[in-house]
């Protein structure tokens, strides 16, 4: 008899709300090409923490597979662009569809605080 344990960590359904919310933001016109679209965002250490969806870097091996939880590079810079904010990192695009409850929004706020004109950005090899 085998023992078998399917877990996975990093994954989560996506919400109806989510999903109304990325069919918006798919219909809307964006400045520059999206990578990806965000749901459950909040920011941490300069980075977004998000649920991913419609990721064009997704492969046949699941990384960047819709429902995963992600971590993005450091963010250069937030903006507004009509009903959506967008964080984009040095390579990548992403639309937040949605905010993790309670946090996101405060998450975001104290980012644009704190990055105005600074960019310290995380070392790529810490000591």
């Amino acid at each position: 008899m085998l023992n078998t344990i399917d877990v996975n960590l990093h994954g989560k359904r996506h919400t109806a709300f989510d999903l109304q919310r990325i069919i918006k933001a798919q219909a809307q016109d964006f400045d520059e090409p999206v990578t990806a679209y965000l749901c459950g965002v909040s920011i941490k250490a300069r980075a977004g923490v998000g649920v991913v969806f419609g990721h064009n870097r997704k492969d046949q091996y699941g990384r960047f597979g819709d429902g995963h939880l992600i971590r993005t590079s450091d963010v250069i810079k937030a903006e507004r662009e009509g009903r959506f904010w967008v964080l984009t990192t040095v390579n990548s695009r992403y639309v937040i569809a949605t905010f993790q409850r309670d946090n996101g929004r405060a998450s975001l706020r104290e980012f644009l605080r704190h990055s105005q004109g600074q960019h310290h950005f995380t070392p790529r090899v810490l000591q």
